[in-house]
């Protein structure tokens, strides 16, 4: 289960709709305990492709994350990115792209603005399960 504060979706709600019309993206971190990954910290990142069709993180600010990570003594447990006109779930190229098994895919729909819809996905071989989300008040 990915445990989020209430104000970190709102956080990646709030990044996503600034990046529109394109997709938004960023990295998730935090602790693992059990079963349980539970986000200390979201990161922001630019989508350097600024495409409403796809993403790439910009590697400079992807580094500073990583090094912030490992300060913080976190582990990097999923990224995310938005889907400005589809569906809450993974494309053919999220899942083509899905590198780690471990990560979580976090996928943010703007498609119906006036109900955003986030999920998130494990993706291991090319497999596609949905993971539950808990979002803290």
């Amino acid at each position: 289960m990915l445990i989020i504060k209430s104000k970190q979706n709102e956080e990646i709600l709030a990044h996503s709709i600034a990046a529109l019309p394109n997709e938004s993206c960023g990295l998730l971190a935090g602790t693992i305990e059990g079963d349980n990954k539970i986000v200390q910290k979201v990161y922001l990142l630019r989508n350097i492709d600024e495409s409403p069709e796809h993403f790439s993180m910009d590697v400079e600010e992807q580094f500073k994350a990583i090094a912030d990570i490992r300060k913080n003594k976190w582990q990097l447990l999923g990224n995310f990115h938005s889907h400005p006109m589809s569906p809450s779930r993974p494309s053919d190229e999220d899942i083509r792209l899905a590198f780690d098994p471990n990560l979580s895919y976090i996928i943010l729909s703007l498609q119906d603005s006036s109900n955003p819809v986030i999920n998130s996905f494990k993706i291991i071989n090319q497999t596609v399960s949905r993971e539950e989300i808990k979002i803290l008040e």
